[in-house]
């Protein structure tokens, strides 16, 4: 089985990579349209800006290949982002997968933006976030955020409610990082290479 990283101008693709021979996969990191279409499985890993990243994949095409793939593929934090309809950071359209909207935290006194560090899932009954382990702590670090929609399967609550994992068709997203999330993320990403 191959899994197939898709490589473009955002970070954290060598956590990812990690993250994956932990679990005894050798994954390739490309741009190759046919690697990526070939792939079994396809990741779309993310940090940076939405409209400036947006850009980069607009200039490669691949802002037309992702919403084409038919195997599964799993979008991480700017990735899951990016997976929605529009960005308000840097006031972007994005991929339109997701029919939902990205939205800057509002600034509160007692909560400080980025949410940053550990944090917990809720509604966590889908198949592919469901799992026995006790601990429900994941890593995030992000300043936009994605309300509740249909397609949330797992939800965080920082200063409002929001959506920590979305799910459609072939699509899967978590705006935490599932590489850096320890034993629940290794877990979670391991649920969704055996999908």
């Amino acid at each position: 089985m191959q899994t197939a990283i898709i490589k473009y101008n955002a970070g954290n693709t060598q956590s990812v990579i990690y993250a994956l021979e932990r679990l005894g996969i050798t994954p390739i990191l490309t741009n190759d349209f046919h690697e990526i279409r070939s792939a079994d499985k396809v990741i779309f890993p993310g940090v940076g800006e939405a409209s400036s990243t947006m850009r980069h994949l607009q200039e490669m095409k691949l802002d037309e290949l992702i919403p084409s793939l038919k195997q599964p593929v799993l979008g991480i934090c700017l990735g899951m982002q990016l997976m929605c309809k529009h960005s308000e950071e840097g006031d972007v359209n994005c991929l339109n997968i997701f029919d939902c909207e990205v939205k800057k935290f509002p600034t509160q006194k007692n909560e400080k933006v980025p949410h940053m560090g550990w944090n917990t899932l809720y509604n966590t009954e889908h198949p592919w976030i469901k799992n026995d382990i006790e601990d429900k702590h994941v890593y995030f670090v992000h300043s936009y955020y994605v309300p509740v929609v249909d397609e949330t399967v797992a939800t965080c609550d920082y200063i409002l409610p929001f959506s920590a994992a979305l799910q459609k068709d072939n699509f899967y997203a978590t705006q935490f990082h599932p590489e850096k999330s320890a034993v629940q993320g290794a877990k979670i990403i391991e649920n969704f290479i055996k999908l």
